[in-house]
């Protein structure tokens, strides 16, 4: 039994090459596009990451800005209140939105449907609201992180020299580097679940779920370490924006536009359920939003009309068109019988 195919083969070795270029890129790249690709970066992995958990494990969550925002906040706690550096100190965002995680799963997962997804966001409101009120970091108009820290960030004076450009340049170059370590990553794990038994364990439990526990899946285990992955990650995700932004609010942070309707947008465009839906997603989310940035209004009526379009002739996605029409799949987790040496 294998999930390989000689078209993923290629995928593979094409992917390893632009992670290659990826990495030398800041140093013939324009500060523009170093920032563009932040951007693309930190969607596309925090689409993989709603994916994860909508897709391919059914939880259609309406609250991962709740992750953003929590994880945001805790690296600027870290920052202004213990003195840390603000690289080390995203963690301390994955930390946190762990902890939030933990709750929220108790109370959502005791509701199913449409109320599951109320219910995240519930939570991800009530959380909001919470941060509101430290005033410590700012309270309800939010905070920046201080000159002194965002001048001494890790990392960047070598970026500087390395690169021969100025520090805020060099402050952007560390962040893409470490949002592509992040998107990278995120990717490999979720490929490396869904090959595996846990992944399984998560599409049956996603299919039906009495049918998944009659033959022995541990769904709650399953859902659990899923959420909770997803979360961590997010916060991490989170905090990695705020600081190459320096500055958070509450309203900001816990963007339910911002952090969940255009992530939902990005992996439902692309295709739910694939790997590749929110890589393709992503990139045509970006178009749009370059196309019809001057535009104001327009840029959301042209969102609202593709996805329109999109549900009513490729209702999963346009990966899902591609791949009902080719059979292409660069990253496939479906196994095959293989009867001869070779792959097909």
């Amino acid at each position: 039994m294998t999930t390989r195919t000689r078209t993923s083969t290629v995928a593979g070795i094409a992917a390893l090459a632009l992670v290659i270029l990826g990495l030398f890129l800041p140093a013939f790249a324009t500060r523009s596009l170093i920032q563009d690709l932040f951007f693309i970066l930190t969607m596309l992995t925090l689409a993989q990451l709603w994916n994860l958990i909508a897709g391919y494990g059914g939880m259609v969550s309406v609250g991962q800005q709740a992750f953003v925002g929590i994880g945001a906040y805790a690296m600027f706690a870290g920052v202004i209140l213990w003195g840390w550096d603000p690289v080390p100190a995203i963690l301390l965002g994955g930390a946190a939105a762990v902890l939030l995680a933990i709750p929220m799963a108790f109370f959502a997962f005791r509701l199913q449907g449409a109320y599951f997804a109320i219910g995240t966001w519930v939570i991800a409101e009530v959380t909001r609201l919470s941060v509101a009120q430290w005033k410590t970091l700012g309270g309800g108009t939010g905070t920046s992180l201080p000159r002194e820290a965002t001048a001494n960030i890790m990392g960047v004076k070598a970026i500087a020299e390395l690169f021969g450009v100025r520090d805020a340049a060099a402050r952007d170059i560390l962040a893409y580097r470490l949002a592509l370590a992040l998107a990278v990553g995120t990717m490999a794990a979720i490929y490396a679940l869904l090959r595996a038994r846990t992944g399984l364990a998560l599409a049956a439990v996603r299919d039906n779920d009495n049918a998944a526990r009659s033959v022995g899946v541990d769904a709650r285990r399953i859902r659990w370490l899923v959420f909770l992955s997803a979360a961590a990650m997010t916060g991490l995700v989170g905090a990695l924006i705020y600081v190459q932004t320096a500055r958070v609010s509450p309203d900001a942070a816990f963007s339910v536009t911002s952090w969940t309707a255009y992530v939902i947008f990005i992996a439902v465009i692309g295709g739910m359920g694939r790997l590749e839906g929110p890589i393709v997603g992503v990139l045509v989310f970006w178009a749009l939003q370059t196309a019809f940035a001057d535009y104001g209004s327009w840029y959301l009526l042209a969102l609202g009309i593709l996805a329109i379009l999109t549900m009513l002739f490729a209702p999963r996605g346009v990966w899902g068109l591609i791949h009902d029409r080719t059979g292409l799949a660069l990253f496939p987790v479906q196994r095959r019988l293989v009867t001869d040496v070779s792959l097909t």
